[in-house]
């Protein structure tokens, strides 16, 4: 990729390979647990988080720093490179603002983009911009592709349990009990970088059927069949159903997947299963 170095933020969820293959430079949110803080994608392995939500255990995370851009910035900067960092989501996270802030006060070629995304949402802006870049393409070009995704991706996800959105203070103790007796699950989108219900069902067993109900209409049922994805945690059953439901409704060329990562699963829970797909 030259002189242009990427970076992004551990939200976006990429893999070890994805992330060596490009040389992406990924600066970590910070999980809290317990009054301890841990980097995240550094201090755990994702199965030891996973593990910590069966137990019960209810993380906090907090944004990228402002040292940690302007230590990272101010490296690149002197190696003479060109830094564009992808933000998984201004609105989700400060992450964003400490860049626009550590960037103010570096002198260097510094240009910072909002993927308006979270977890793999924002991973694949990453990847493509990599892919881009590796093609020769100017940032202007890259910028221009990007936009062009934007306007195209649909991730909607169910969330299991709601004792982690009620413990992060998004919904009321009471409609957190009541939703578990009555087995409640969250139909969400991520739209415009922020979490949104579009509705509900009971039961996991609905769950496959009203993800693929809500992509259908978000794309107005004008989807790309060339690729979709599978975001999970460690619900590696209801992953396999899920690319057997996708190849029955819409047998796209590719089913990728992905795992979510600590940053969304410490507010959402265990358990969580997801799509992200693309309008034509």
């Amino acid at each position: 990729m030259g002189k242009i170095k990427l970076i992004c933020d551990s939200m976006a969820d990429l893999t070890k390979d994805q992330i060596e293959k490009y040389d992406i430079e990924v600066l970590p949110l910070t999980v809290i647990l317990d009054d301890k803080e841990y980097k995240d994608g550094i201090d755990f392995e994702l199965d030891e988080f996973y593990q910590l939500l069966k137990d019960k255990k209810y993380p906090k995370t907090s944004q990228v720093t402002y040292g940690q851009f302007k230590t990272a910035f101010d490296k690149y900067v002197a190696d003479g490179r060109t830094i564009f960092y992808i933000a998984s989501s201004a609105n989700a996270t400060g992450s964003y603002q400490s860049a626009v802030m550590a960037k103010n006060d570096t002198e260097g070629d510094i240009h910072l983009y909002d993927a308006s995304n979270l977890t793999f949402g924002a991973g694949m802006f990453v990847l493509k911009a990599a892919q881009l870049l590796e093609e020769g393409k100017t940032l202007d070009e890259v910028i221009k592709e990007l936009n062009i995704i934007k306007e195209k991706y649909c991730l909607v996800f169910s969330i299991d349990s709601l004792n982690h959105l009620q413990k992060g203070g998004r919904i009321s103790s009471t409609k957190a009990m009541v939703g578990n007796l009555l087995n409640v699950k969250p139909i969400c989108e991520v739209k415009d970088g922020l979490v949104t219900q579009l509705g509900q069902v009971r039961g996991k067993k609905n769950v496959i059927n009203k993800l693929i109900e809500a992509t259908d209409e978000l794309t107005g049922g004008n989807i790309d069949t060339s690729i979709m994805y599978i975001g999970y945690m460690d619900n590696e059953k209801e992953k396999d159903k899920m690319v057997e439901a996708l190849k029955e409704k819409y047998n796209p060329d590719k089913i990728g997947t992905f795992k979510i990562g600590s940053c969304i699963g410490s507010h959402s829970g265990p358990g969580v299963l997801g799509i992200l797909s693309f309008k034509k």
